[in-house]
């Protein structure tokens, strides 16, 4: 019997581009719906804040005043901004665990994007709310956790979509 241990030092290894621009975007939107839920079962707030907050980086933080209400533009902005950051975070992610072999099995690769994750959150909270500091307030736990899924779901799909085109590629 072989054993393979898979080496996690920095190799030249090129990520899988489309498969992790796919997982960022599949996570984001994941998240964005638990966000949602979340904001509405744990705060009891309106589940259209987030999309609104997030809305406000392209439209700016006048449409934050309340009520926050279901509004097409609002929310189709919404979508819009998370995707592309979602589909950023992804290829990002990618470039991280693919050099790596990050990648090898998908434990890895969900732990490595729960901490890609988390790096995420701290960005996103503590370096952009310079610019967008409607964001301050929803520092904590439950953001802290649901970018550390966010992550480790991106790190889950890229594993689950790179082996799909490896089977499709070697048929």
């Amino acid at each position: 019997m072989e054993l393979h241990l898979h080496s996690h030092r920095f190799t030249h290894r090129s990520p899988d581009w489309a498969a992790a621009a796919v997982a960022g975007f599949v996570a984001c939107a994941f998240f964005s719906a638990v966000e949602m839920l979340m904001v509405l079962l744990v705060t009891g707030q309106s589940p259209w804040v987030p999309p609104r907050m997030v809305a406000a980086i392209a439209l700016g933080p006048g449409i934050l005043t309340p009520p926050a209400t279901f509004d097409l533009s609002i929310v189709a902005m919404a979508l819009i901004v998370h995707a592309v950051i979602g589909v950023v975070l992804g290829v990002v992610l990618g470039a991280i665990v693919a050099p790596f072999r990050l990648d090898s099995d998908v434990v890895t690769v969900s732990v490595a994007g729960a901490v890609f994750g988390l790096a995420v959150y701290a960005v996103n909270f503590y370096v952009m709310t310079q610019w967008f500091p409607w964001f301050v307030a929803s520092r904590g736990g439950t953001m802290v956790a649901g970018h550390m899924i966010f992550g480790a779901f991106a790190g889950y799909m890229y594993w689950v979509l790179a082996q799909i085109d490896d089977r499709s590629s070697t048929s």
